[in-house]
């Protein structure tokens, strides 16, 4: 579980990163969820956009994925979520204490 701080420090870190993923009104699927655990392997910090065309509830959305993808959620802005998962082998960001 993150603290305010670390979220903080990653909602900070986010900013200028461009969505990778996108929801459409397919809502989230298995094989979503196994490529954004892939990508969260090595980049540890995405951006996810749910589209205008999308029927579910962006907050479903958000913790299905981070959920799925045993990732923690830092933010959901608009129609932008914010996922987060620490890497094993690819480590880059250091959280504050």
């Amino acid at each position: 579980m993150l603290k305010g701080k670390q979220k903080r420090f990653l909602r900070a870190k986010a900013h200028h990163l461009a969505p990778i993923f996108q929801v459409g009104k397919g809502g989230v699927n298995e094989n979503m969820v196994a490529q954004i655990d892939d990508v969260l392997k090595t980049r540890e910090l995405i951006k996810i956009s749910i589209l205008q065309n999308c029927d579910f509830d962006k907050n479903e959305i958000a913790r299905d994925l981070s959920k799925g993808a045993r990732a923690e959620l830092v933010q959901v802005i608009g129609n932008t979520i914010v996922l987060y998962k620490e890497s094993k082998e690819n480590k880059e960001i250091v959280l504050p204490s």
